[in-house]
């Protein structure tokens, strides 16, 4: 159990990683993310992103199975 919560904490992280890159070299937000702004408050739904980054670990994984 311990080691699917490692795992799962480190994609994470990762994620998060990937997405604060992408925001400093203005990648992010794509189009099609939905942002959110009222005040000092800000809400970002990262559909676009969160669809390229789930065709890039299916392609990932993929190679590592085979």
């Amino acid at each position: 159990m311990w080691k699917f919560l490692m795992a799962a904490g480190i994609i994470l992280i990762l994620i998060s990683l990937v997405m604060f890159l992408m925001e400093k070299s203005k990648i992010f937000p794509l189009p099609g993310d939905i942002v959110i702004k009222r005040g000092n408050f800000v809400l970002i739904i990262p559909i676009t992103s969160m669809i390229i980054l789930s065709i890039i670990l299916t392609i990932v994984m993929s190679l590592f199975r085979r």
